[in-house]
């Protein structure tokens, strides 16, 4: 079996309502989506998405995934689809880093070898938890009663896990940490996110003033050095995501203890394959995990749930799924879908979904062998 097409399409995800990060400092309203079909002469057809969150919040961007698609695709016009290490290899040695535009490419090759073996990814990858994940919300507004009305709506629709996007302002954030623990209901995961935006003294003040709530923290520093010198500081639980691009990245948050929780975003990591292995060294080091997309359709979440069925059910956390944020549906209300704020594993061989070709519209570019 070998590739012997590659067609691209670009599309516009609105978001449901506008979306704040680090109190207000960003704000997203659309997102740039890329999906990629690939064509094998076996007749197999795998598809996968890569969808930065806007192009200022971390060093990936919407046109970045095309034109590093458009740089790679000839070297991977041939291989066997199968063979993702080849695929992985090839692609890395034509265009040394920007993982984010290999993530698609890695995604459609992992669907077509599940469809090839009959098996779901996650089965193909030796995992396949049929226990369903609880979904994180994604919490992005800039007030207290803004941040109490998102999470209502979440509740309303079956979520049990929320991510709070918190940052920017140390009192203000102490405030809204503490008005959302006020309301936090028994059995409910909580996770403040932080993207970046604090600075080491901020994030000291925050977790001093917060400590007696034994609330987790997600990226309270920009760099890993900030996070090991906030570690030093104060023992409230700690997850890295933004810091955790490479798998040198994970090994020296296991190694030296930065953090309780990984969040693998897998189109900041490059996809399935380079994810697993950050999987494996969490597993080893007794790390939780929150396993994500960093935006996208419901492609991009079914991806993710994926690799969070191949980690055994007590270390995994939660999913992030963006489905419920966007405004359009790509895939015409098939695959995985918010149950009771559950996703379950689809049954159908490979990803277990696949878009709507008539909502994609015309491909920008198409590789051919």
């Amino acid at each position: 079996m070998k590739i012997v097409d590659i067609t691209v399409h670009r599309v516009d995800l609105p978001l449901e309502r506008p979306y704040w990060l680090s109190g207000g400092r960003l704000k997203f309203e659309t997102l740039d989506a890329t999906f990629v079909k690939i064509r094998t002469d076996a007749g197999l057809t795998g598809w996968g998405e890569g969808t930065p969150w806007g192009h200022t919040y971390v060093p990936a961007h919407g046109p970045g995934i095309r034109a590093g698609i458009e740089t790679m695709a000839r070297f991977v016009l041939g291989l066997d689809p199968r063979r993702v290490l080849d695929v992985e290899r090839a692609m890395d040695l034509a265009l040394p880093g920007h993982l984010y535009a290999k993530s698609p490419i890695d995604m459609a090759c992992w669907d077509i070898a599940g469809q090839a073996a009959g098996m779901p990814i996650a089965d193909l990858m030796g995992g396949g938890s049929r226990t369903p994940r609880p979904i994180a919300s994604s919490v992005g507004a800039r007030t207290a009663e803004e941040t109490r009305g998102i999470i209502e709506d979440f509740r309303a629709r079956g979520y049990v896990a929320h991510s709070i996007k918190i940052g920017g302002d140390a009192e203000r954030d102490i405030a809204r940490i503490r008005d959302v623990e006020s309301i936090r209901l028994p059995g409910e995961i909580v996770l403040y996110d932080v993207n970046r935006g604090w600075t080491r003294r901020q994030a000291l003040r925050v977790m001093s003033a917060t400590a007696d709530l034994g609330a987790t923290f997600e990226q309270p520093g920009e760099t890993l050095d900030d996070i090991a010198a906030v570690r030093r500081g104060h023992s409230a639980p700690i997850s890295v995501d933004e810091s955790l691009v490479t798998l040198r990245d994970a090994a020296r948050i296991a190694r030296e203890g930065l953090a309780e929780i990984f969040g693998i975003k897998l189109n900041r990591v490059g996809g399935l394959t380079k994810a697993a292995r950050m999987r494996d060294i969490a597993l080893a080091h007794g790390i939780d995990m929150f396993v994500m997309a960093t935006g996208g359709s419901v492609l991009a979440d079914t991806e993710a749930l994926h690799l969070a069925a191949t980690i055994p059910d007590h270390n995994c956390r939660a999913v992030w799924a963006c489905q419920d944020m966007i405004s359009i549906d790509i895939a015409g209300g098939r695959g995985p879908r918010n149950a009771d704020g559950h996703l379950r594993l689809p049954g159908e061989p490979g990803l277990g979904v696949h878009p709507d070709e008539d909502a994609l519209g015309a491909p920008v570019a198409r590789y051919e062998l």
